[in-house]
């Protein structure tokens, strides 16, 4: 490489290190200041390095009462409605490609429209209040079925496979649904993992649902229960710090919990599953976007 090559990539590097210092350094911050002592983290001394090392935020934040099930119920509509969108998502856009389909371009048109259009909050309150989904577990999982971006990512992806694969199939004697599930299914993996990590993500952040369509306690979601938890740091520290009035040793003050150590240790529990699957699928991401979006 000339000099000049040399320069560009040092500064490209350079850059792009600063750039992945600063998007990381919010998710390290968290973390070094749920494991610190929390009379530290609360008068911001804790910036680069850990202070004053435990474990206690973590154990008394996933000893809360109800955690426990809102994480299973979390996981459970993490990997159901992931699993049912991918498969709608891969059907939907292998059909929408298929030339032979009834009014395919009036079917494929009407699903894209519902991205730009919808009822409104109370409409669809009443709608699923009306097929009885409210307070079901059900309402996390049937509504995200559809989702035309996805239903786009896919059929688009679909198109960048050749043709002749089908063809040569068909000539075989094979039916749609054998295609499909030999054919397109196999080849389309990059493009199903993309959708799987967007499908899961929204599965897993979301707490809206919860908070309109559920007052069981017992389907409250995990992100919701979090949410609530942030939303009552306050009284949470208090609560879980609650003990004896006499004088509080220096081990005690430093893992007593305060409504920043909450709001962090909270914020921790809801990133970290997602940081440890992303990477899973992170070989899948941008081949699975990227196949299809350039002709020609």
């Amino acid at each position: 490489m000339t000099v000049r090559e040399r320069i560009f990539h040092i500064v490209n590097y350079l850059m792009f290190g600063i750039i992945t210092l600063i998007c990381a350094y919010p998710f390290y911050y968290m973390i070094i200041n749920t494991i610190s002592a929390n009379d530290l983290s609360a008068n911001g001394f804790i910036n680069f390095l850990p202070k004053g090392f435990h474990l206690e935020n973590y154990k008394q934040v996933l000893g809360l009462r109800g955690l426990s099930a809102a994480a299973v119920v979390s996981v459970a509509r993490t990997i159901l409605g992931t699993a049912c969108t991918v498969f709608a998502s891969a059907y939907l856009g292998f059909l929408f490609t298929q030339e032979k389909m009834w009014h395919r371009k009036f079917w494929y048109r009407f699903f894209v429209i519902t991205m730009y259009f919808n009822a409104g909050l109370i409409p669809m309150f009443i709608t699923m209040k009306t097929l009885h989904l409210t307070n079901s577990f059900w309402v996390y999982v049937i509504p995200t079925i559809i989702q035309p971006f996805y239903i786009i990512l896919v059929k688009t992806y679909i198109e960048s496979i050749p043709k002749s694969l089908q063809e040569a199939a068909e000539i075989d004697g094979a039916g749609i649904l054998t295609v499909f599930a030999k054919i397109i299914l196999p080849a389309a993996q990059p493009i199903m993992a993309t959708v799987a990590i967007f499908a899961a993500v929204s599965q897993w952040n979301s707490f809206q649902d919860t908070l309109i369509y559920v007052t069981d306690q017992r389907l409250y979601s995990l992100q919701y229960l979090l949410y609530t938890y942030i939303n009552q740091a306050s009284s949470l520290a208090a609560m879980v710090r609650s003990g004896g009035t006499g004088a509080i040793s220096g081990a005690v003050l430093a893992s007593r919990q305060t409504p920043s150590s909450i709001r962090m240790t909270v914020s921790v529990i809801v990133v970290l599953p997602i940081l440890f699957i992303y990477p899973i699928f992170q070989r899948f991401f941008v081949k699975g976007i990227m196949i299809g979006s350039i002709k020609g």
